[in-house]
């Protein structure tokens, strides 16, 4: 399993109605059960993320965030509304290179690159992060059941001879 395992927002753990989370209208309110910026885009976290967080919590996964956003603000302010901050002790939100947000965590957990799971929907991401040794999956349309479970078999055997 890997010691950490770190998340993308926007487009990965969460749909900000089709946009990324800088680009809503606070203020955010409920609304019949749902969270809605000024303008009415609803922000839900994709189906099957509430079942992978439970996941990560039961087999003891160290679970942070990644998110490049020129709102860290409003992000945070999401996940809470979303009740799921106190899932991620270790949450890098800043505008700047995931490979800055990387070496944030690495220095923060004390844990090789290698050791880390990432999971972000933009092959950039992707690339950069992955020449740091850490096993970084491309996420096409929000997190799924399937592709996370796969995503740890990926894991297992990119490490079995670590």
């Amino acid at each position: 399993m890997p010691r950490l395992i770190v998340f993308d927002l926007d487009f990965t753990l969460w749909d900000c109605g089709g946009t990324w989370c800088d680009c809503l209208s606070p203020p955010f309110r409920q609304q019949h059960g749902q969270i809605v910026d000024r303008t009415g885009r609803h922000v839900r976290l994709y189906d099957d993320v509430d079942a992978i967080l439970a996941y990560c919590d039961q087999h003891e996964i160290t679970m942070g965030l990644a998110s490049r956003t020129e709102q860290p603000r409003w992000a945070s302010e999401l996940l809470d509304m979303l009740d799921i901050t106190h899932r991620f002790p270790f949450a890098e939100i800043y505008p700047s290179s995931k490979l800055r947000h990387f070496a944030a965590l690495q220095k923060a957990t004390g844990w090789d690159y290698a050791s880390m799971l990432f999971f972000d929907d933009e092959m950039r991401n992707i690339r950069e992060v992955g020449e740091l040794s850490v096993t970084s999956i491309y996420v096409r349309e929000g997190l799924s059941n399937e592709l996370f479970h796969d995503s740890l078999q990926q894991f297992a055997d990119a490490n079995r001879d670590a």
